[in-house]
């Protein structure tokens, strides 16, 4: 049950008592995705537990994009180490698209710090409204 965080883990325990001890990969990836788009859906200054959680308002940096792109990477970069202990090396990359100029997609690859050590990819679209998803 490492493989969660640990509000997931007493739910976890509540609803699954037998689950107790074991791990279980796919849960930790779908842990990890959920908290990353917390992360990344909250704007820096909008929550009472640290002016810096979240990542700030893309709305800033798309007036002077495509300059900013490494400083959207680098913002990206920076609250999943600091937020995301489970994950280490990690890499945000800029992947140019021309079919929808309205959306901006990074690639996240980073390795899952416990349990196996496995590598993680992680497709990043910015929307036009500023929502950030996951798959």
């Amino acid at each position: 049950m490492k493989e969660e965080r640990l509000l997931e883990r007493i739910r976890t325990w509540e609803s699954e008592p037998d689950r107790r001890g074991r791990t279980d990969d796919i849960r930790q990836v779908d842990s990890i995705l959920a908290h990353l788009r917390r992360i990344l859906n909250t704007r820096q200054g909008s929550v009472p537990i640290s002016d810096v959680y979240g990542i700030p308002d893309l709305n800033d940096f798309l007036t002077s994009y495509p300059e900013s792109v490494t400083r959207v990477e680098k913002s990206i970069r920076q609250a999943i180490e600091k937020y995301e202990p489970r994950l280490q090396s990690v890499k945000v990359h800029f992947l140019p698209q021309e079919e929808d100029v309205l959306c901006l997609r990074f690639q996240i690859t980073a390795r899952i710090n416990a349990g196996t050590g496995r590598n993680i990819l992680i497709e990043t679209i910015v929307n036009s409204d500023g929502r950030i998803s996951l798959k």
